[in-house]
């Protein structure tokens, strides 16, 4: 039996649908030795998302190797990459907003996205670590290294996000033959962008002045000294 969903239905929201109403009443009337397969696109969905999910992880890994060896400190790096489900939040609202206008399923390009957006969002994060502890490095405190860090990196951060968003812009709103195929690519590319800039300027000093300030130890000799 062949079943081709409707375009504004979801290949995955349809498994889910065959397999909560069609599939139990088949099995019902089945023999004990029966069994069913699911062939087609609803076979390679399954084997797609974990094959997704090995790289997702991959480059996340990887991207944490890099940052470690660049700054030289896992807890540097460990702030830099928890932005990123921020921004995989970013992307999701952003193929919602695009649902709103017209439909966009979870499809392969769009979960290639998501994966195409690591490289941008965690573009900001390391210039502002990189600025804050390259001013303490040169013996300026913590708060003012962050505030310097700010006005050092956010026109870069700024023109990042927008090239991004702009660049990706055509293809979401494009409505030309062939065009629905980058949409959700486009799309999330646009969310995430957007939604980590907000973040990258408000959570990022935060966790540096948090770690900060737990990575703060008193100077055991200044102590003695004032007492």
């Amino acid at each position: 039996m062949t079943i081709d969903p409707p375009a504004s239905l979801s290949l995955e929201e349809a498994l889910r649908t065959i397999n909560r109403e069609v599939l139990p009443k088949i099995r019902a009337e089945m023999p004990a030795d029966g069994s069913i397969r699911m062939a087609g696109s609803a076979d390679s969905l399954s084997r797609t998302l974990v094959t997704m999910g090995r790289v997702f992880g991959l480059a996340l890994f990887v991207l944490f190797l890099l940052m470690t060896a660049l700054f030289r400190s896992v807890r540097d790096s460990a702030v830099v990459l928890l932005t990123v489900p921020l921004a995989l939040v970013g992307g999701m609202l952003g193929l919602r907003a695009l649902g709103l206008i017209a439909f966009q399923a979870l499809d392969l390009l769009s979960m290639i996205g998501f994966v195409m957006m690591i490289g941008v969002i965690v573009n900001h994060s390391i210039l502002l670590v990189a600025a804050v502890r390259s001013a303490q490095g040169d013996g300026v405190t913590l708060e003012d290294a962050i505030r310097q860090g700010l006005n050092q990196r956010l026109r870069a951060i700024l023109a990042s996000t927008l090239t991004g968003a702009l660049g990706a812009l055509p293809m979401a709103v494009n409505p030309g033959p062939g065009s629905v195929i980058y949409r959700g690519l486009a799309a999330v590319n646009i969310g995430g962008v957007i939604v980590s800039l907000v973040f990258s300027l408000i959570l990022i000093p935060a966790l540096i002045r948090l770690f900060g300030a737990r990575g703060a130890v008193p100077d055991p000799i200044g102590v003695a000294a004032a007492s």
